[in-house]
């Protein structure tokens, strides 16, 4: 879970100082990757009793919105 959670934000993190639009779009589709990879971490955290699903609803709303926005940023920049 925190290798995944925090790969998000360094991917996001190479992908603003990328050299290209397709370096940009590759570093962007890992860091969506890796929003996933979270979600499905905390569906099984929740699942096993190991996180309370009031802690679960609050941090998978904000996995959502990750994902949406990634998502949009990753289609967005592949058509281009």
């Amino acid at each position: 879970m925190l290798r995944s959670g925090t790969s998000i934000g360094a991917n996001v993190r190479e992908a603003a100082n990328a050299y290209s639009k397709k370096e940009f779009a590759a570093k962007m589709s890992i860091a969506l990757k890796g929003a996933a990879e979270t979600a499905y971490w905390l569906e099984l955290l929740v699942e096993s009793d190991y996180i309370s699903n009031p802690q679960f609803d609050s941090i998978y709303a904000d996995v959502e919105e990750l994902l949406k926005l990634l998502t949009s940023i990753v289609k967005t920049s592949k058509s281009e």
